[in-house]
C-alpha cells in the first residue's frame, strides 16, 4: 500500500497554488502587529496564519481525499491481489460480474455506497466553507 499511501500526504499542484493564492490574501498588518508585539515568525504562524488558513486546508484536505478515495490507475498499477483493491477496483469488478445480467439496482447500489463517505466528509466540514467565506482577517 505504500505507493498509493505515501504520495498523498505530498501537496500536488493544485494544492499548492491554492493555499498560495490564499495566503497572499491575508493582509501583511496582521503579521507587522504580531511582529511588534513581539511573536516570532513560527508564533506569527501558529497563533494567526494558520487559524485563519482553517478553510482553505479544509478545501485541500477535501480534494486529497476525494483524489485518494476515486483514485482507480494507481491501485491497479500497484496492486495485482483482488483482496486488496480499494472500492473504486472493486466497484469496476462488481460491474463486470453482472455485465451479462445487467443487474443495474445493484450497481446503482454499490455506487451510492462508494459515495456516501464522501457526501458525509462534505457535510461535515461545510460548516468551516461557510466560515471561511463569511470571515476575513481585519475587522473595521
Amino acid at each position: 500500500y505504500k505507493p498509493l499511501i505515501v504520495p498523498a500526504f505530498f501537496g500536488n499542484a493544485y494544492s499548492i497554488f491554492l493555499l498560495r493564492q490564499f495566503f497572499m490574501t491575508l493582509p501583511a498588518e496582521l503579521s507587522d502587529a504580531a511582529r511588534i508585539d513581539g511573536a516570532n515568525e513560527l508564533a506569527i504562524f501558529a497563533r494567526i496564519v494558520l487559524p485563519l488558513a482553517r478553510p482553505a486546508l479544509a478545501v485541500v484536505g477535501l480534494f486529497a481525499f476525494i483524489g485518494a478515495w476515486n483514485d482507480y490507475i494507481g491501485p491497479l498499477i500497484y496492486l495485482n491481489q483482488p483482496d486488496q483493491f480499494p472500492i473504486s477496483l472493486g466497484l469496476q469488478q462488481f460491474q463486470g460480474q453482472f455485465v451479462e445480467k445487467l443487474a443495474w439496482p445493484y450497481l446503482m447500489a454499490a455506487s451510492t455506497v462508494t459515495i456516501l463517505p464522501i457526501v458525509a466528509l462534505f457535510f461535515f466540514a461545510q460548516r468551516t466553507f461557510i466560515e471561511g467565506i463569511a470571515i476575513s482577517g481585519i475587522k473595521g
